[in-house]
């Protein structure tokens, strides 16, 4: 577990904790060597805002994990590597600038509407010199154990799209540049091109490159765009300014405008996109919010139309189709087949070239933080940027600084951190002042795990080979895009570097480092705000509505004072009773007095069983009592049952329900606590349940085998015996006609025998009522006794 240390705990985490907790003990109990440590993800902006907050140094109040020099020495280690690798580099970039925190957010840190994920203050638009990751991420196919949904965010977020890139003449170079090159996914459209949009930090977006005529207003234009915005509506705006420049389309030699405009991003393809505004619903609107052209020219059309149905000219065609007259000589191919045969002429004549796009962009760590690993990176005005020997590793975060949270990293105002000498030329020098995501630290942390003492790696080979990879992760979902995606980075370049090694026939493999993925839904509760919540859609007021529960919103339930209340193994019942783990858990303390009952009644079944003298053996199924075959069923039954949820499907509601019922079956039992099938169901109900109550476990156990006996988790998990779970007897429904009528009880062994079942519902009143003496016609038994018709 990696839980991050920013503020008040709330349920939530209790919730993600107390899943791990019962897992780990059901496995151990199983007899496995269980790994399951606990660290505390110190470093970060949350962190350094409640440190703020409380006006105490950070240092002083959280654990020492991430934000120990033992460890972040390892966390800077990792960047060297990358970074002599290929895969750290710094350059200049439009970034999302959080104007209220002062630091660079990476875009999965901006919500849907372009909002803060931690201050929720609309983001801004900016252009600074940062360090990024690579992104190099292929294998989401191997992840068999990760749910569907999380593979396709993941997917989505990668958003690999595969097409073309086209290359525009300008009508007039400008400088060095000659033409504006594109992408596009549907070459089969080239001659539905009527414009070419570029973004605002396009190279050619600048005074000395753009005409006089239209320089002044185009600046404007963008620099308007810099303002707070959401960032959503920036990518759907229909804004856009004509930059005064054309281009020759190279195809049919049409002068075709270039455009700036915000929903074009600089760093996903080649920051300039072709509009076709009859055949995609974002240029068909661009284009005439901004009156682009007179006409728009349609170059697809369906495959299937109906005969006495024009074609409609009054909204884009998005749809592959078939090319008409204005493809030229692509006319009457399907887009398939004038996709490959537009790429091939258009290769040959130098015009085009295959290429694939990600959304996914590179990794942007630096932030403009002090709580942070700091980057171990020195600026030379002689040798430029010079990575720190890891010699002198860790470069140390001084202690000495003020935190205000205003006005970006107290690190770039403690000069004597700063100013320091070269590492190659020995002359002055300064420090990054950046520090890293925090989500580099928690990429890697799993490994460390593996070896948390090691001073010489940042874990041993060896030692990290025999546990990777992780065999369960258990997580919130929000993290699918975020922690996970670096983790897989981290672990997949790590493999590369020989970090360590995986053997073959490593699931999933390849560097992947979760190989069960378990996904914890948010966990909601009663709003604190408003008070008096109303349905958007009526206007009335609900029974009961409830909000998710957030450090950042102030609104979490203090599981102390729920625990001091209810006690520890009643709170964490309650919590994995409510809702699997994968959906959503709407929080209330009212029904938990439920599971008091239930702990209470467990512990009656102890104290009633431990009052029989001596240890007598559990007789043969077959010399049982048909009470004592009964209970010996059920109480196997329930072993399978909650097995097969803690270790497939980890529904850990129903495994508790499982119990409950089971729990009411030796309650219920007209059986004597001294018999030994009495005892066993006992036992066994006590040690499956004691993963999830451990407290409750221990005093059930220590009252079913006295005081000196040894931990319940010491036992080996229950397992079910397959002849145990057979039935002596089944229920037959019995029809007359194809219609139900009654059912019976029959024995197990004559339930296929027509006969056998033919004079029990002689003799029984019901089935006298409906057959009394009719001669039977045909009789059908179906699903191995369990249904009879009889044809009369």
């Amino acid at each position: 577990m990696f839980p991050y240390p920013s503020g008040t705990l709330h349920m939530g985490h209790v919730r993600v904790y107390t899943i791990s907790d019962s897992i780990q003990r059901f496995r151990r109990m199983q007899g496995y060597d269980v790994l399951h440590p606990m660290g505390w993800d110190a470093f970060g902006l949350p962190a350094e805002n409640a440190a703020i907050e409380r006006g105490a140094h950070p240092a002083q109040w959280t654990e020492v994990t991430t934000c120990s020099p033992e460890y972040y020495r390892w966390t800077q280690y990792i960047f060297l590597k990358m970074h002599e690798a290929g895969l750290a580099y710094q350059k200049e970039a439009v970034v999302n600038w959080d104007p209220v925190d002062k630091t660079v957010l990476a875009n999965e840190q901006v919500d849907h509407e372009g909002r803060s994920w931690r201050s929720g203050a609309l983001v801004e638009r900016k252009k600074l010199k940062q360090w990024f990751f690579k992104n190099l991420l292929t294998d989401i196919d191997l992840l068999k154990n990760w749910p569907d949904r999380v593979k396709q965010m993941q997917r989505n977020w990668i958003g690999k799209s595969t097409g073309a890139e086209f290359e525009f003449p300008l009508n007039t170079p400008i400088g060095d540049v000659k033409s504006l090159k594109v992408f596009t996914s549907r070459p089969d459209t080239i001659y539905g091109v009527q414009y070419l949009v570029v973004s605002p930090e396009h190279p050619l977006v600048k005074k000395d490159t753009l005409p006089v005529a239209q320089a002044a207003s185009v600046l404007s234009f963008v620099e308007g765009l810099k303002k707070v915005q959401n960032m959503e509506e920036a990518e759907q705006s229909k804004k856009g300014a004509f930059t005064g420049i054309h281009v020759k389309h190279p195809l049919t030699g049409d002068d075709l405008p270039v455009y700036v405009a915000p929903y074009v991003l600089a760093d996903y393809g080649t920051g300039a996109v072709m509009g076709v505004p009859a055949h995609d619903k974002r240029d068909w609107e661009f284009c005439h919010v901004n009156k682009v052209v007179d006409k728009v020219k349609f170059v697809v059309e369906p495959s299937i139309q109906e005969l006495d149905k024009p074609f409609d000219y009054s909204e884009p065609f998005t749809a592959q189709g078939v090319l008409n007259a204005a493809s030229g000589p692509y006319a009457g191919l399907k887009s398939k087949q004038a996709m490959k045969a537009i790429m091939s002429d258009s290769q040959k004549i130098g015009f085009a070239k295959a290429a694939t796009q990600y959304r996914l962009k590179d990794w942007l760590l630096s932030r403009q933080r002090y709580w942070g690993a700091p980057i171990p990176i020195v600026h030379c005005p002689e040798c430029k940027v010079v990575p720190v020997p890891e010699s002198q590793l860790p470069v140390e975060l001084p202690l000495d600084v003020e935190l205000t949270g205003k006005g970006g990293s107290p690190l770039a105002n403690a000069e004597s951190w700063v100013n320091c000498k070269c590492p190659k030329c020995n002359g002055p020098a300064k420090r990054e002042t950046d520090t890293m995501d925090t989500f580099v630290d928690s990429s890697w942390y799993y490994m460390r795990y593996t070896d948390s003492q090691n001073t010489s790696l940042p874990f041993d080979p060896v030692k990290a080979s025999e546990h990777l990879p992780v065999d369960i992760y258990i997580g919130g979902v929000e993290h699918a895009i975020l922690h996970l995606l670096y983790s897989r980075f981290f672990s997949k370049f790590l493999l590369k570097s020989g970090a360590y090694m995986e053997t073959p026939g490593t699931i999933p493999g390849n560097g992947e480092p979760f190989n069960r993925l378990l996904t914890q839904v948010e966990q909601r509760q009663a709003p604190t705000y408003p008070k008096n919540p109303k349905m958007v859609a009526t206007g009335e007021t609900p029974l009961m509505s409830f909000e998710k529960m957030s450090k950042s919103k102030y609104n979490g339930v203090d599981p102390v004072s729920i625990v001091k209340e209810h006690g520890v193994d009643c709170t964490r019942l309650h919590i994995l009773y409510k809702a699997p783990p994968s959906e959503v858990l709407e929080w209330e303390d009212v029904s938990i007095v439920g599971m008091q009952r239930w702990l209470s009644k467990v512990l009656r079944i102890a104290e009633a069983a431990s009052a029989s003298s001596g240890a007598v053996a559990i007789p043969p199924i077959d010399k049982m009592s048909a009470l004592e075959r009964d209970l010996y069923r059920h109480t196997h039954q329930t072993i399978k049952q909650v097995t097969d949820a803690m270790s497939n499907t980890y529904s850990l509601n129903t495994a508790i329900s499982d119990l409950i019922k089971l729990s009411n079956t030796i309650s219920g039992t007209p059986l004597e606590p001294s018999s030994p099938v009495y005892r066993h169901a006992a036992r066994s109900l006590v040690t499956m349940m004691s993963p999830f109550a451990p407290v409750m476990g221990e005093e059930c156990w220590e009252t079913l085998n006295g005081g000196d006996a040894a931990s319940v988790f010491s036992q080996s998990w229950p397992q079910w015996e397959e002849k145990a779970l057979e039935k002596d007897s089944v229920e037959c429904i019995i029809q007359f006609n194809g219609k139900t009528r009654l059912s019976l009880t029959v024995p197990i062994a004559t339930a296929s025998d027509a006969s056998q079942i033919e004079k029990l519902v002689r003799n029984d009143p019901q089935g006298q009522k409906w057959l009394g003496d009719k001669a039977i016609r045909r009789t059908i038994v179906a699903k191995n006794g369990k249904l009879v018709n009889f044809v009369i």
